[in-house]
C-alpha cells in the first residue's frame, strides 16, 4: 500500500478513495472565469483542481480563487521558484513541480521549506515531453526506465532538504510507455501515484487512451488519483474519469447503462433511444443498472440482471423490471415510461 498524503483535506493514497482531478483552461489571472469553471467542475464531480501559474499575475490570483471554491487547489509551476513560494503563501493545497527545473539547490530548498511549513504536498510531475537531455541520451529516447529515473532524481533532490510529502506522476503520450513506467515505479517506491496519459487528444481518442492506460493500471491495483487529459471542456475530463472508475467497480455511483450493439433483428431506433436514455440518466443519482436492448432475443432474458430496461419490437417495446415484463409500450413513449419506472425504484 502506498503512503497517504493530504491535499486540502482530501486524502490520497494509503487505501483512500481515488479522487478525480482536472485542470482549468482559463487564464488564471482571470479570477471570475477561473472560479466559474471550477464551480462547473465541482458540480460535475471533480475532487481536486489544478491551475497554471506561469507568471506573477497568476500567482497573485491564487488566494482570490481559493477563497471562492470548495475543492483543493493545486498550482502548476515551471522554472520560477518564486511563483511556488507566492502560491504557497496564498493558500494553495499542493504544488506540481519538477524540482530539477527551478534552478539551484537553494531555490529547491526554499520551496521545500515553504511547503513543509504549510503542510503542502509536492507532486513530482515527470513528463515524456520534458525529460532531461542526459536521460534521453542514456536511454535513447522516452522510455519507462527514463521516466522512472527522472522521478527518483527529483525525489532525491527533495530528500536533501528533508521533504517527503510527495506524490508522483510519470506521463507520456504513448499509452504502453506510460503504463510500463507506472508499473515500474510502483515496484520501486510507495509514494502515491497520480495517474494520467498526457496529450491524448479529442474526447473520443483521449477517452479511449485514458481508459486503456489509466483503467489498465487501476485494474492491477496501481494508482491513487487520476486526471483524464482531453483537448476539450475540462468537464468532459471529469465525466470520463467517473466512467472509468465506475466501469472498474471502484466507484459505485449513479446508474450503469448497458445496451446491445443492434443487429438485423432490430426494428426500433435503438441508437436514438440509447443516446436519449444516457443523456437523461446524467440527472439520476440512484446506483442502478438500466438496460436498453434492441429486441426480445436480447431483452428481459439477457438483461435480467438490470434493475429496469426496455426491449424493442416493431415500433413498440417491452418495459421490464429485473427480468420481468411490466408492459408493452409504443416506441415514442418508451423512454418516458422507463424513467417513470426508475422513479419508483
Amino acid at each position: 500500500m502506498t503512503k497517504q498524503i493530504n491535499i486540502g483535506g482530501v486524502p490520497v493514497g494509503g487505501g483512500a478513495p481515488i479522487p478525480i482531478q482536472s485542470m482549468c483552461n482559463t487564464r488564471t489571472d482571470d479570477v471570475a472565469a477561473t472560479v466559474a469553471q471550477i464551480h462547473r467542475l465541482e458540480a460535475a464531480g471533480c475532487d481536486i483542481i489544478r491551475v497554471a501559474v506561469p507568471d506573477q499575475a497568476a500567482a497573485r490570483a491564487v488566494g482570490a480563487i481559493k477563497e471562492q471554491i470548495h475543492i483543493p487547489l493545486v498550482v502548476d509551476i515551471h522554472f520560477d521558484y518564486r511563483l511556488a513560494l507566492e502560491s504557497v503563501a496564498a493558500g494553495c493545497d499542493k504544488v506540481r513541480i519538477n524540482p530539477g527545473n527551478i534552478g539551484d539547490a537553494e531555490r529547491v530548498k526554499a520551496v521545500a521549506r515553504a511547503c513543509r511549513e504549510k503542510g503542502v504536498p509536492i507532486r513530482i510531475g515527470v513528463n515524456g515531453g520534458s525529460l532531461e537531455k542526459p536521460l534521453l541520451a542514456k536511454y535513447g529516447g522516452v522510455t519507462p526506465e527514463a521516466l522512472v529515473e527522472s522521478a527518483f532524481g527529483h525525489i532525491a533532490l527533495l530528500h536533501r532538504f528533508d521533504f517527503d510529502d510527495i506524490c508522483v506522476s510519470l506521463k507520456s503520450s504513448d499509452v504502453r510507455t506510460t503504463m510500463a513506467a507506472y508499473r515500474l515505479m510502483s515496484e520501486r517506491c510507495d509514494y502515491p501515484l497520480h495517474l494520467g496519459v498526457t496529450e491524448t487528444g479529442t474526447i473520443r481518442m483521449g477517452t479511449l487512451k485514458s481508459a486503456i492506460g489509466i483503467g489498465g493500471l487501476l485494474g492491477f491495483g496501481i494508482g491513487d488519483t487520476l486526471r483524464v487529459s482531453l483537448s476539450a471542456d475540462p468537464v468532459e475530463e471529469v465525466y470520463a474519469a467517473r466512467d472509468i472508475l465506475k466501469a472498474l467497480g471502484i466507484r459505485q455511483e449513479g446508474p450503469d447503462l448497458i445496451a446491445c450493439p443492434t443487429c438485423g433483428r432490430t426494428r426500433i431506433d435503438l441508437i436514438g433511444l440509447v443516446e436519449e436514455v444516457e443523456r437523461r440518466l446524467k440527472g439520476v443519482e440512484k446506483p442502478i443498472t438500466v438496460a436498453v436492448m434492441g429486441c426480445v432475443v436480447n431483452g428481459p432474458g439477457e438483461a435480467s440482471a438490470a434493475d429496469v430496461g426496455i426491449a424493442g419490437g416493431d415500433g413498440v417495446g417491452l418495459l421490464f423490471r429485473r427480468g420481468e415484463i411490466v408492459k408493452k409500450v409504443p416506441q415514442a413513449e418508451l423512454v418516458d415510461e422507463l424513467f417513470a419506472l426508475i422513479e419508483e425504484l
